[in-house]
């Protein structure tokens, strides 16, 4: 060590190299002088400033570990990832949508746009035109790259792996710990099954991975408040939150997770009174605009790209309003329409609340009630939608010679069914489904009826035009009042029973809300050869309300997924068979020349989550107790590893899971996967908790601990490697893998 000339000991040399050193090792004194011994020091110093291979590797683990484990996962999505050539499961649904992209067709579906754009993206980068109809268990044709369409999905999946070694690292597990929790990722056979196919599950699981990612890192930011860092992972935050829910609504339980850790946040900080309002309320308005407003914004514009690029009619028009069909190239909607309906006109009636269909009867009858003509709300194209517009009985019969009448606000008039020539009716009976509303039926005909086949028409709205004189193609909304009755025609989002062909019911509700869009029509079709044909379609349809109207669509189908009691789905499982692994589910055909692949997942990792979870119910439960009793044993940090390496993965379970317990919608192991990556987690605290007292006392049997976790988590992977990779040839060569009766690997 040099030392400055300036500083000496009193009574000293003046010469720097006789200068008195006190308890410095390797000085030796001799005649009073110091001498110095250099060659050891710079041995020593050599020996420092030289770290072995394995000092390397420890200080660069953070990077080299996740490569490896990435490069395995990779390996492990996508070998053999081309070998079956048939359309499997679901794809016969994405990969259709993304077709759907490719030829600019607008389609409906019940899920947010983002993942199926995305599967559009993987179809025009592998040169495909997508002409391919995606039949199930067809075979592809040889001029689409399937292979790379699949590989563009793995790579999602195999992305998860290196996600979930840093969400390890940021909740603060033991490096053993952080290499279980990713080992149990990446040889999880499920996740890899699912992430070789042409599905949203992979792009699923990648966002919600990256979303319990930024939490994590910002929650270990938070004493770095209104940091560079801390705003990039908050936006970061906030950008996956909206890209995990524009894949599935599933994300929004994600959501749930990180608004529930905000409040938490929130509510700290708002107790903390030395904390000034002004820096609160900037806690406030960064958490508003980096939670709320940027997922919105990221939502909102998954669908502003899915109707920018649908700009062609196709399958789900009709889930639209009809001014936004009108505005589709190629469309029927309102094309040579008049522009102003006339006693005599024949249209198509279109519900204006959000998912609402076309005003449709049919030739089969109520089973109770009147017993008379169905009337229902149906969202296809059908001759059955087809009505004509008369004059009330009480100004007698309509004559096609004479002069042109136009029905507007305030008029009363008859609608004929075209295809059964039955007036459009209501009387005093309950509704088959929604008791409290009126039944509307189809009855009588042009000649036979009474005054309860008569609607005043009550204007609401014209996009075109503030004369409410007269019925507009496209832009007048208007209401149907029972001019008997008093109630009005209304379609909502209850669904028919099987003998109604789970269509849409319409009844007659007696409540006047003017506000509920559910009792608003318009005429999207008109025919009437006495009239010049018009262009209605040159109004626009606001961006923000076909917003509002598609996903109130897709809420309204979605929740109308339930199990059919006359059919039996061998695909369907429940709620309560997915944490025990209790069933699994085959992909294709399981005849010997298909390629099979059977959707199952890692004993170990499936029954060793589930167990984690109510291990860690007794930790709380014992901890609890034990603070009740006066015991303080747990230090703050360790308070606090808990609640949150612990308890938020235990909370991203149950918010992940519950929600398929209380739906009625019909249920597949998939869903259980996203939950899955919560009880994986919660797997990682539970071990490196209980472990912690061995990690201090022997780390070499930590390592012997937890080398044969690894080793069962890997082995039973690679056991089961077939049903990922694919299984050629007769089913009954994996007999060995049939561990119970619902593993249906083999019949």
């Amino acid at each position: 060590m040099a030392f400055e000339d300036g500083v000496q000991a009193t009574g000293s040399a003046q010469d720097g190299h006789n200068l008195r050193r006190r308890n410095v090792p390797n000085y030796t004194s001799s005649n009073g002088n110091v001498t110095q011994v250099p060659q050891e020091v710079d041995n020593k110093k050599l020996q420092k400033s030289t770290p072995s291979i394995l000092q390397t590797l420890d200080e660069w683990e953070f990077l080299i570990a996740p490569l490896l484990f990435t490069l395995v996962s990779f390996f492990t999505r996508m070998y053999k990832i081309g070998l079956s050539n048939i359309v499997t499961w679901d794809e016969a649904h994405f990969g259709k949508f993304g077709s759907h992209y490719l030829k600019r067709e607008f389609y409906f579906d019940v899920h947010p746009p983002l993942g199926k754009m995305l599967v559009g993206l993987s179809g025009y980068m592998a040169g495909y035109n997508g002409s391919f109809e995606f039949k199930s268990g067809e075979t592809y044709p040889e001029e689409l790259n399937y292979t790379f369409m699949r590989l563009f999905n793995s790579t999602f999946g195999a992305l998860c792996v290196p996600v979930a070694y840093y969400t390890a690292r940021e909740l603060n597990f033991r490096r053993s710990t952080v290499w279980l929790v990713t080992l149990m990722v990446l040889c999880e056979n499920s996740y890899a099954t699912i992430s070789r196919f042409i599905l949203l599950d992979s792009m699923l699981l990648f966002f919600t991975f990256t979303t319990v990612l930024c939490w994590a890192r910002f929650h270990r930011l938070q004493n770095q408040s209104f940091s560079p860092e801390w705003f990039f992972w908050l936006f970061l935050s906030g950008i996956s939150i909206g890209c995990v829910t524009s894949v599935k609504w599933v994300g929004l339980f994600c959501t749930a997770l990180v608004g529930l850790y905000t409040a938490e946040d929130l509510w700290n900080k708002f107790g903390d009174l030395k904390m000034p309002k002004t820096t609160l309320a900037s806690h406030v308005v960064a958490r508003v605009a980096g939670l709320i407003v940027v997922p919105l914004l990221v939502y909102m514009f998954s669908f502003w790209v899915h109707f920018l690029v649908l700009e062609n009619s196709g399958p789900g028009d009709a889930q639209m309003s009809s001014l936004f069909q009108a505005n589709l190239r190629g469309t029927e909607v309102g094309k040579d329409s008049p522009l102003e309906v006339a006693h005599g006109s024949r249209a198509t009636i279109k519900n204006m609340g959000y998912g609402g269909g076309l005003l449709h009867s049919h030739v089969q009858t109520y089973p109770e009630g009147s017993q008379q003509q169905q009337v229902t709300c149906y969202h296809h194209k059908d001759a059955n939608n087809d009505w004509f517009f008369y004059p009330n009985r009480n100004e007698g019969l309509y004559n096609p010679e004479a002069p042109l009448v136009f029905p507007g606000d305030k008029s009363v008039i008859r609608l004929i069914h075209s295809q059964t020539g039955r007036n459009l009716h209501s009387h005093a009976v309950s509704a088959p489904v929604t008791k409290g509303d009126y039944e509307v039926s189809s009855y009588g005909n042009t000649t036979i009826g009474d005054e309860k086949d008569h609607w005043t028409v009550e204007v609401v709205s014209d996009a075109a035009s503030r004369d409410r004189s007269k019925i507009r193609t496209l832009t007048t909304a208007f209401r149907l009042k029972h001019t008997s009755l008093g109630c009005y025609l209304r379609a909502g989002t209850v669904n028919l029973p099987q003998w109604g062909f789970k269509q849409i019911e319409v009844t007659c509700v007696k409540q006047n809300n003017p506000r509920d869009v559910y009792t608003h029509w318009n005429v999207e079709a008109h025919w009437n050869e006495r009239l010049p044909a018009g262009d209605p379609g040159s109004y626009k349809s606001p961006f923000f309300r076909d917003f509002i109207h598609l996903n109130v669509a897709m809420m309204t189908s979605n929740n109308a997924l339930v199990p059919d009691p006359d059919k039996q789905d061998d695909l369907a499982s429940h709620f309560w068979q997915w944490p025990i692994l209790h069933v699994g589910l085959r992909m294709c055909g399981w005849d010997d020349h298909i390629v099979k692949y059977f959707l199952l997942g890692n004993p170990a990792v499936y029954w060793g989550s589930t167990l984690s979870l109510f291990v860690f119910g007794g930790l709380v439960t014992w901890y609890l107790i034990r603070w009740q009793r006066g015991y303080d044993e747990l230090k703050a940090g360790e308070i606090d590893y808990i609640h949150y390496g612990g308890l938020y993965p235990v909370a991203g379970w149950f918010l992940h899971y519950l929600p398929f317990v209380a739906m009625a919608r019909v249920t597949y192991v998939h869903h259980y996967y996203p939950a899955l990556y919560f009880a994986i987690l919660t797997t990682g605290f539970v071990l490196d908790w209980v472990t912690r007292p061995l990690a201090r006392k022997n780390r070499r049997l930590e390592w012997v601990v937890y080398g044969l976790l690894y080793s069962v988590v890997v082995g039973l992977f690679v056991l089961f490697r077939a049903i990922v990779f694919g299984m050629q040839g007769k089913h009954q060569q994996w007999s060995y893998l049939k561990w119970f009766d619902k593993w249906r690997i083999t019949d």
